[in-house]
């Protein structure tokens, strides 16, 4: 099951009881209506999966549980602070049935040209499972510019990046550059719909954990060129997806998915879960969102 990097790919939030346990049977139920969406692949303990506050035990879980019940390519998040440490996730990641990684820069030291390149360089040499680079300089700190892929796509199993620098003109940039060696996975939503128009081959989602078939539509209708529909979408969608760049984004997007019956509202510390006028602010926004959502056209059915 090798994967393409086409298509939708959530970053699913990871599920907890009122105890701070995995709730793996709300994981479930989530991941099933990922798969009857059209997903192409599920992201574990990414950022929305609150990675810094699992445990390699919970990581392996949840993995694990992710493979058997989807059916899907999935793919384990590395995000940590030493290049031992992640390399060594990789090779767990591999053992628990992941078919990629994410890799994140390292965390916590904002590290040079030359110090990204070797961290990410020796984490993939270290892995045959194809890797997808995070670029997100906004909430990292390090961007990973065309002149580091230069060197790091001297290496075959570094084969996409999630394209999170906010700037659009970025897909253009890398498909002029690179042409279809490197994979372009958008990863901000509000502008997503206008990053997979620009080229963008898939998109690394997160109101997709509560709206899964609307964020499937709109990738699909994008890529059989039935873009003024897309558009009508994304237009409802655009408060939702806002919801996506936020500091809280665990916090809201998990709201939205207790709202849309497909999760709950449970995060571990340090986060908390929203209360007061904030939380009935977000809440305004997602009911609003339900309760004008848009019938969608058949898009299963797309040749894409």
């Amino acid at each position: 099951m090798r994967i393409n990097w086409n298509g939708v790919y959530p970053a699913v939030t990871t599920k907890f009881t009122a105890n701070d346990t995995l709730d793996l049977p709300a994981f479930g139920a989530n991941l099933d209506a990922q798969v009857q969406a059209g997903v192409s692949g599920i992201i574990i303990g990414g950022s929305l999966g609150e990675a810094s506050t699992l445990s390699v035990e919970e990581k392996e879980a949840l993995v694990k549980y992710a493979v058997d019940r989807s059916g899907l390519p999935v793919l384990a998040n590395i995000a940590e602070g030493t290049t031992r440490e992640a390399a060594r996730q990789a090779a767990l990641a591999a053992k628990w049935g992941a078919k990629g990684l994410m890799l994140l820069p390292p965390m916590r030291y904002k590290s040079d040209h030359r110090e990204t390149v070797s961290f990410f360089k020796t984490v993939a040499q270290s892995s045959d499972l194809p890797i997808l680079i995070y670029n997100n300089p906004v909430d990292y700190k390090i961007e990973v510019t065309p002149e580091m892929f230069d060197e790091l796509l001297e290496l075959p199993n570094i084969e996409a990046v999630k394209e999170s620098t906010r700037d659009i003109t970025n897909v253009s940039r890398l498909i002029n550059r690179f042409g279809d060696r490197l994979k372009i996975l958008t990863g901000v939503d509000p502008i997503a719909t206008e990053a997979l128009i620009m080229g963008a081959h898939g998109w690394v989602a997160g109101l997709v954990c509560a709206f899964p078939a609307e964020t499937v539509a709109i990738y699909r209708l994008v890529k059989a060129g039935r873009i003024e529909e897309a558009l009508e979408i994304h237009r409802w969608f655009l408060p939702l997806l806002e919801l996506d760049i936020h500091p809280k984004l665990v916090q809201y997007i998990k709201l939205a998915e207790t709202e849309a019956g497909l999760g709950t509202e449970y995060v571990r510390a340090p986060r908390l879960t929203l209360v007061g006028e904030e939380r009935e602010r977000v809440l305004n926004v997602i009911r609003n969102g339900l309760a004008t959502r848009p019938a969608l056209p058949e898009y299963l059915s797309l040749a894409v």
